[in-house]
């Protein structure tokens, strides 16, 4: 099957920015009397950002809930962290460039709003190199369903089946593979990430690409 787009999930694949949402839960959340443990944070990890709000709140309910403003408070905290920190993940920007030279569309699909792809894709200077950029917040539902996958195909012009999704994580996995693309486990020289559902992997974006770009 010939590939013709490659889809990259955003946190822990183009920055390592998963702390920074966890400091913003932190930050926020604990304002309002919400008592943030690791263990409760660790199940918010692959969330949108929404999920996240109402997670918390079915647990620490407080007064005068807004929704919005307290999701635009953490979306604010994790720009912030990722415009004033060093969080790129090495060699990405060469790896995307490389990919653009081969002529493959490049989309990103993620579950954080659309702003802080923004502000990432800013970061990497690599704004310019992507067709699309979609986030599961114009969706009913985040991955693991897989509707940011079919519409970031959708936009690109190309059928699932000729996309390859890059994800750091099993939730991220199971959408691209629900919407029919193969998949790419991006582990960070974690061996022990969940890679199960991966057709292939990267242990970090300084390597060749993978063979799965060789041309085909």
């Amino acid at each position: 099957m010939a590939l013709k787009a490659v889809i990259f999930d955003m946190d822990g694949v183009l920055i390592d920015s998963e702390k920074f949402w966890t400091q913003a839960e932190l930050d926020v959340f604990s304002s309002y009397g919400v008592q943030v443990t690791e263990d409760l944070a660790a199940q918010t990890k692959y969330m949108t950002t929404q999920e996240v709000t109402e997670f918390w709140y079915e647990r620490f309910p407080w007064e005068n809930f807004d929704a919005s403003d307290l999701e635009n408070k953490v979306v604010t905290r994790v720009i912030e962290m990722i415009q004033n920190q060093d969080c790129t993940m090495s060699g990405v920007e060469e790896f995307i460039k490389n990919l653009k030279n081969k002529d493959y569309k490049i989309g990103l699909a993620t579950n954080a709003p659309l702003r802080v792809a923004h502000a990432v894709l800013e970061k990497l200077q690599v704004y310019d190199l992507f067709d699309t950029i979609h986030s599961s917040e114009f969706e009913t539902q985040g991955k693991p369903h897989p509707a940011v996958y079919l519409t970031s195909a959708k936009n690109l012009g190309v059928f699932p089946e000729h996309c390859i999704a890059i994800e750091d994580s099993h939730s991220g996995l199971k959408a691209a593979k629900a919407a029919g693309m193969q998949t790419i486990i991006f582990t960070n020289n974690n061996e022990s990430i969940d890679s199960d559902l991966a057709d292939f992997k990267i242990l970090d974006f300084n390597r060749t690409l993978p063979a799965v770009f060789s041309g085909e």
